[in-house]
């Protein structure tokens, strides 16, 4: 089935691209919860005359994104938590706890974004990507040390 996306998926395409999804996919999810139109003759007249200001906005939004990308590079997050032996963590730190420290540091960033394929597990530093829009993404430095 052919619908034209009114915001940006990760997994299909940015706004105003007309893509071919599965029927259910269209039907179940993105139509009902307002992502995507069925690409009908109509729809496809009214993505058109709106195409110059959905272009600001895919430019407005890439602009925003690499200015807190760089904002986001001189940043270091520390989290201590309690450790054991080998520097083994008792529990783990999580995209949410990232996200958690950010915010204390005055960057808001949704925890969706950070990616962490797995909890960190162990003491020391790590690089995480952040993806800020779907042809930008950044990196902070996440630094876990023992709880005193």
């Amino acid at each position: 089935m052919k619908i034209i996306l009114r915001e940006n998926v990760d997994a299909l395409g940015l706004e105003g691209d007309t893509v071919e999804v599965a029927v259910g996919y269209a039907r179940n999810y993105l139509i009902p919860k307002g992502l995507a139109l069925e690409a009908t003759t109509q729809n496809i007249k009214l993505i058109e005359t709106q195409r110059k200001k959905i272009e600001v906005r895919r430019i407005k939004a890439k602009e925003d994104a690499e200015q807190v990308r760089e904002k986001i590079a001189e940043v270091e997050v520390t989290i201590s938590q309690k450790a054991g032996e080998e520097e083994k963590l008792y529990g783990s730190v999580t995209s949410m706890d990232i996200a958690g420290e950010l915010e204390k540091q005055g960057i808001e960033i949704d925890r969706r974004k950070i990616g962490l394929d797995k909890p960190i597990k162990s003491l020391g530093e790590f690089e995480v990507p952040i993806k800020l829009h779907p042809q930008v993404t950044g990196s902070i430095k996440v630094i876990i040390v023992p709880e005193t």
